[in-house]
This record gives structure tokens, C-alpha cells and sequence, in this order.
């Protein structure tokens, strides 16, 4: 008699990822890709404002500020 354990199948993986854990993976990397992209839209949205509204930063009031940026993107 022999005491040797047979496996079942030798040829399929341990761990097989399921049909919703694929799905769920992929999910989670598509989401990540667009956090990546919109964060870098507004890092250089920030970028560009800051460089267009530069000489608006020292107002005495709120609403100096306001005109100051209406200006700078009236062209004047």
C-alpha cells in the first residue's frame, strides 16, 4: 500500500483570483489613475493661477483683490 498523497490538480494555480476580485482590481486602478490625473490638473491649474494673478496677492481688501483678479484676466 502506498502512503503518498495524490493531488488533485497538479496544474492549476493556488490562489485564482475571481471574476469580482478581478473586476474590483481593475476598478481600484482605473479610480487611482484619475486621482493621479486630476491632481496633477489642479497642481498646474494652481501653478497658473497663482503666476496670472502674482501682482494681486498684497490688497488692503477682499474686494481690491476681486477687481485686481478681473483685471488681470480682462487683459488690462
Amino acid at each position: 500500500m502506498s502512503t503518498e498523497r495524490t493531488e488533485i490538480s497538479p496544474h492549476q494555480p493556488a490562489a485564482k483570483r475571481t471574476g469580482v476580485g478581478r473586476s474590483k482590481a481593475i476598478t481600484a486602478v482605473v479610480t487611482l489613475a484619475i486621482a493621479i490625473v486630476v491632481s496633477a490638473l489642479v497642481a498646474v491649474f494652481t501653478v497658473w493661477y497663482a503666476d496670472k494673478t502674482q501682482e494681486c496677492y498684497q490688497p488692503d481688501s477682499f474686494q481690491q483683490y476681486k477687481q485686481c483678479v478681473r483685471q488681470q484676466f480682462a487683459g488690462n
